[in-house]
């Protein structure tokens, strides 16, 4: 009885401590930001789209995240004598296989299983696209805080140097950078190109946001009371900027993945030998010849990933969109 008597004490005693250290005010913040959430997916689960996109996206970043668990699962099921890896020479004739019971997409002209390239290349595939958006939006924003913020003489050379970005044909500009700069076809390298050529959209988004808040009164009362430049920016202006950019974003990783699958066309993407991504896949069928010989699959199935992944996050992205425009909502 006592031991229990001081178990008791001890539970009592640690939720004091945590309730001194919540203070009432923030408890109130975390309440509202909890219904605030709640109210976001109410709005979201109305969106069909949304909801569309987010059950296809979930079902790529379960293939990427357990690619290796889906080839066991799918070897244990069609009895095959081991599970294919991307880089596995599994079919002895070059040239590229028709689908079988032991190839269900068929091989490529490496004799490579198309289906665990597949799988596995929605990693790649997917990193790329979400490394290459946290950059471009990071740069973006940034800039764009400081350019609205700033104003005067820095905002017009900031923003002369984003309009050289807007002017040059975004395409033209990512092949360049690709061809130009220095080291193999590598993932980073990739990313790379792709963020730094795709921030100038986001920049003047932020700004055209920023001119409007910091013209506001709370932005004014931070002022008066002695904020630091970075307190405002960084306590009251990013936070109301936030939710355009990451509804934003959203739309953006679905444009990096199309440019990673443009570049590994063309040839200016990782190695297919070393990184397999859906991007890679398709320059690997055209070098095959899987038109030529009617493996249509081989095209078709890395296409198809992309076509949903993109439509996916353009989905979440609309969807979005319409709960932080409340405008854009259908009454």
């Amino acid at each position: 009885m006592i031991r229990i008597a001081i178990t008791v004490d001890k539970k009592g005693l640690k939720k004091r401590r945590s309730a001194a250290v919540l203070s009432e005010p923030t408890r109130e913040k975390l309440r509202l930001s909890k219904d605030k959430v709640k109210k976001t997916w109410r709005v979201f689960k109305q969106n069909r789209l949304g909801m569309a996109g987010l059950i296809i996206l979930i079902v790529f970043f379960m293939m990427a995240v357990f690619a290796s668990q889906i080839m066991w699962i799918l070897a244990f099921i069609a009895d095959w004598e081991y599970p294919y890896g991307p880089f596995d020479q599994v079919d002895e004739e070059f040239g590229g296989g028709a689908p079988s019971s032991e190839h269900w997409l068929g091989t490529d002209f490496r004799g490579s299983d198309i289906l665990s390239r597949l799988i596995y290349g929605s990693r790649v595939s997917l990193i790329v696209g979400l490394v290459a958006t946290v950059v471009s939006m990071g740069l973006g924003t940034i800039i764009g805080l400081l350019s609205g913020y700033w104003g005067g003489l820095k905002d017009e050379v900031l923003m002369r140097i984003t309009d050289v970005f807007l002017v040059l044909p975004w395409l033209v500009l990512m092949i360049a950078l690709a061809a130009v700069l220095p080291g193999g076809p590598t993932v980073g390298k990739v990313v790379f190109v792709i963020g730094i050529t795709g921030w100038s959209a986001t920049t003047r988004m932020v700004r055209a946001q920023v001119l409007s808040i910091k013209e506001r009164a709370f932005v004014e009362r931070a002022r008066a009371i002695g904020s630091s430049d970075a307190h405002i920016v960084a306590r009251h202006v990013f936070p109301n900027v936030f939710p355009i950019v990451f509804a934003n974003a959203i739309l953006t990783i679905a444009l990096s993945i199309l440019s990673e699958s443009t570049l590994s066309f063309i040839g200016l993407g990782p190695d297919p030998t070393k990184v397999v991504t859906w991007g890679n896949m398709l320059e690997d069928a055209v070098k095959g010849g899987a038109m030529y010989n009617e493996l249509y699959l081989w095209i078709f199935a890395p296409g198809l990933c992309i076509v949903f992944v993109v439509l996916g996050f353009t989905f979440v992205g609309y969807a979005l969109d319409e709960i932080f425009n409340p405008k854009l909502r259908k009454r």
